[in-house]
């Protein structure tokens, strides 16, 4: 698919003290569960355990930086496995306090309509608020399919390898019976999994529950619906690193105009919106801290 926009900027679009505002409520959030369950609890995860030091789904762990920010043409040309190379290293916390979504939402449905994308969604998942150090980053990715292929509908694999619906049903304990606040005015039930299919390789939680490795949302109104909207929202000011730089793969029929290094970003306070299956990195933080938020915004799977 080849778009005439790939992403829209917005230079400086939030204040100083705005950046500030979510900053602090990040670092208050890294702290808190840092503190509670270690600092495994903040660390950056993939579906398919391509995290530093994380499992890979053959039990392959992965430890080998080299091959996280080539293409795919490239590893493939060396005879670098994909396997070879952990694609992700950062700490991150969700945010999903209201007045976050008040800020941004106006700048996503802006640059959905300026860029001509025009993109039906009704919906944004938990902000992911981001901390690279020097080394850290996010090797080549896409934020919609290619990281949680059924993470926005309410399917796991099966024994037989294959996807398909569980059933969920609410829980009935009056007790335990909680609510859940998503910031965006809806409220909804944490369900439970049921299917006596589900897989038989499952990971525990940071409370020691069992869930599936595929990964699967609880709040129905994410259920049917995909990534369409990234956004990223640069906290920091240029002087406070050095590196981590936003980088877009347009794919081969661009051309010469394939890669480019987004400098757009680099001004504290500034926005960029893309298109969520559009690939890209943000290359190792050489020395200071970089800071941003992420948002994707969801809508039911194009046509």
């Amino acid at each position: 698919m080849q778009l005439a926009n790939n992403y829209y900027y917005f230079k400086s679009a939030l204040t100083p003290k705005q950046c500030t505002q979510i900053l602090e409520a990040g670092m208050t959030e890294l702290t808190k569960k840092s503190s509670a369950y270690g600092e495994e609890a903040i660390k950056a995860q993939t579906a398919d355990g391509k995290e530093k030091g994380g499992m890979s789904a053959a039990g392959v762990k992965t430890g080998n930086v080299k091959a996280a920010n080539m293409t795919k043409e490239k590893q493939k040309k060396l005879g670098i496995k994909e396997s070879d190379g952990y694609v992700r290293d950062s700490s991150i916390a969700w945010l999903n306090d209201k007045w976050i979504y008040d800020m941004v939402h106006p700048y996503v449905r802006e640059a959905n309509h300026k860029a001509g994308w025009n993109y039906e969604w009704d919906f944004s998942e938990s902000g992911q608020f981001t901390k690279y150090q020097p080394g850290q980053f996010y090797g080549w990715h896409a934020d919609s399919s290619s990281d949680w292929p059924h993470m926005y509908k309410p399917t796991l694999r099966g024994k037989d390898g294959k996807w398909k619906i569980c059933e969920l049903e609410l829980t009935d304990d009056k007790k335990n019976f909680v609510y859940e606040d998503d910031g965006q005015g809806n409220k909804y039930h944490k369900v439970k999994i049921t299917d006596q299919d589900c897989p038989v390789r499952k990971k525990k939680d940071l409370w020691g529950k069992d869930v599936p490795v595929s990964g699967w949302s609880d709040n129905k109104y994410m259920w049917g619906k995909v990534r369409k909207l990234s956004m990223t929202i640069n906290l920091t000011t240029p002087d406070q690193y050095k590196g981590g730089n936003l980088k877009f793969d347009f794919g081969p029929h661009a051309g010469r105009g394939r890669f480019k290094t987004c400098q757009e970003i680099r001004p504290q306070g500034s926005i960029i919106v893309f298109p969520s299956f559009i690939q890209h990195q943000v290359t190792p933080v050489t020395s200071g801290t970089r800071y941003s938020l992420v948002l994707w915004s969801l809508g039911k799977p194009f046509k």
